[in-house]
């Protein structure tokens, strides 16, 4: 048997070497991780910090593991994940909707785009206890903030990526005497897609922003409350807790919307496997 025989094939081999970025990016990151977290825990050990002002990281992983077993931060947070998704699909409704009415309408555009400009304009924290007010302490009041966050950066992309649309691809379909329901679908929705998932990447972070900042102005539960709830009590490792689930929250969220970006817009993916090949 010759050496070319032997030899793996060079497809099979350019196919690998993403692989063994992705595996060395991930060692290199969860090495990082191990750095800090074990200069953290020794840091504290030999300076005698109080646990109030600084805990260390193995208080603040019992504490984690306390309050998910044994205490309420398990349903705290599964109250909070509600309300983040509720208001997630309410601000993607509208500002999708809204979105694909000002791309067709020009008239909408000039009229209604100045009024959400100024309303996003206007600080979330400063109209939340008006919310509040509005809707109550319960799931309502939560999801309008986290909806009203999650809407403008949706409304922009979607409507900047539906007319980004090749004029000439329109002009062809209008040529072809296509109706604008199927320039809309077969055109520009296509087109707009990278940008529509792109907002909606960037709404899901903002989402666990919005119910947060709900939390704060008034709950009886939820992360926010209970941050607030071990603040008052002088509970730093159980603020550190629930900020680590507050963080997996929001990353877990934004990963599956990026693993549906990857399944539905799967042109984008290719493209960046080639760029980073």
């Amino acid at each position: 048997m010759s050496a070319e025989t032997l030899a793996p094939p060079p497809v099979a081999a350019a196919e690998d070497r993403p692989a063994a970025r992705r595996r060395l990016r991930l060692a290199l990151t969860l090495g990082v991780l191990a750095l800090v977290l074990l200069t953290w825990e020794l840091g504290l050990r030999l300076t005698d910090t109080p646990a109030y002002v600084l805990p260390p990281p193995s208080t603040i992983l019992g504490r984690l593991v306390d309050g998910l077993v044994g205490g309420s931060l398990l349903h705290h947070t599964l109250i909070t994940v509600e309300e983040i998704l509720g208001g997630y699909l309410l601000g993607a409704a509208l500002g999708i909707g809204l979105g694909i009415l000002i791309s067709q309408y020009p008239l909408l555009d000039d009229v209604l785009y100045p009024y959400v400009v100024a309303l996003n304009s206007v600080p979330k924290v400063a109209i939340s206890p008006l919310i509040v007010l509005w809707f109550g302490l319960g799931f309502q009041s939560k999801i309008a903030i986290a909806a009203l966050v999650a809407f403008f950066p949706l409304l922009v992309n979607v409507s900047l990526g539906l007319k980004a649309a090749d004029p000439e691809q329109i002009d062809l379909m209008r040529g072809l005497t296509a109706s604008r329901w199927q320039i809309f679908t077969m055109v520009q929705l296509p087109n707009a897609l990278p940008s529509i998932f792109a907002g909606l990447e960037v709404a899901i972070v903002l989402s666990v922003v919005g119910a947060i900042v709900g939390e704060f102005v008034g709950a009886k539960e939820g992360l926010g409350y209970f941050i607030q709830l071990s603040n008052a009590l002088v509970d730093t490792p159980g603020m550190f807790a629930a900020f680590i689930l507050l963080a997996l929250v929001g990353w877990l969220l934004n990963q599956a919307v990026k693993l549906a970006a990857r399944r539905i817009v799967f042109w984008r993916r290719s493209n960046v496997i080639v760029e980073s090949a």
